[in-house]
């Protein structure tokens, strides 16, 4: 089989929450692959520092600081895309919220809102607003980033788990109704992945150590081991690819 179904030439790609992790080693993959990636995430410098690595490794990025959980941020974003692009082709809601770690009875108001609004109305409205470019020029392609939390609730991380839930039915219900329209939705499932955003699994041992046990390949991941399921969910590959959460997790969830 040829490798030309992976070639991204051409597309305009957005991947929020790509200055570090996941979302980094994303924006970077489809760089390679041809695409010209919009680099987002809260921090415009962190931003810059990314899309100036793909630059200067022969890519085509730029950066442009967005919150997700900022409905005036969403907006300016997308009003800049329509403006220097015209259009979009591939959108990969990568940020999130986790800003709490700790027993589910102890969650407060704060912390729930944020994750809730990071979490599912960002993703939520951040998909409308691709959709809607994507609708004018064709269709195109949206990955979620979900986590294996969505389907069975990490320890200490009921809030979280419960929106990464809601990220997977939201994923199903933009492919139902934006197929016809030539738009594909999909996500990624995460198992346990070295991140900075994952940093309190890392620091306490006892459940470190407990969640290696769970992982028939005896680890955890890195981050650029997601980004190739991304690769194939907004290329040409998985063209009749719609409505899939793609579990990546080393066999956590068997």
């Amino acid at each position: 089989m040829s490798t030309d179904i992976f070639d991204l030439t051409g597309r305009i790609a957005l991947v929020s929450g790509a200055s570090r992790g996941i979302g980094e080693s994303i924006a970077r993959l489809l760089a390679t692959q041809g695409a010209h990636v919009i680099v987002s995430s809260r921090r415009l410098e962190d931003c810059q520092a990314v899309a100036q690595s793909i630059v200067d490794a022969g890519g085509s990025a730029e950066a442009f600081a967005c919150h997700v959980g900022n409905m005036e941020d969403i907006s300016a974003l997308f009003a800049h895309i329509r403006e220097q692009h015209g259009r979009l082709d591939i959108c990969v809601n990568n940020a999130a919220a986790n800003p709490y770690f700790g027993h589910i009875l102890d969650t407060d108001l704060g912390a729930f809102n944020k994750t809730v609004e990071v979490n599912i109305r960002g993703y939520f409205f951040m998909s409308i607003e691709a959709g809607k470019l994507m609708r004018e020029h064709g269709g195109g392609a949206i990955v979620n980033t979900a986590s294996v939390n969505g389907l069975q609730p990490g320890a200490m991380q009921g809030i979280y788990s419960i929106t990464k839930a809601a990220v997977i039915n939201m994923t199903k219900a933009f492919a139902k109704e934006c197929a016809p329209l030539g738009i594909r939705c999909n996500a990624l499932l995460p198992g346990l992945t070295k991140t900075r955003f994952a940093g309190a699994l890392f620091t306490q041992d006892e459940i470190y150590q407990e969640a290696i046990k769970g992982i028939p390949m005896g680890r955890h991941a890195d981050p650029d081991e997601m980004a190739g399921t991304v690769l194939y969910l907004v290329s040409d590959a998985a063209s009749y690819t719609n409505g899939e959460c793609i579990v990546v997790d080393g066999g956590m969830t068997i």
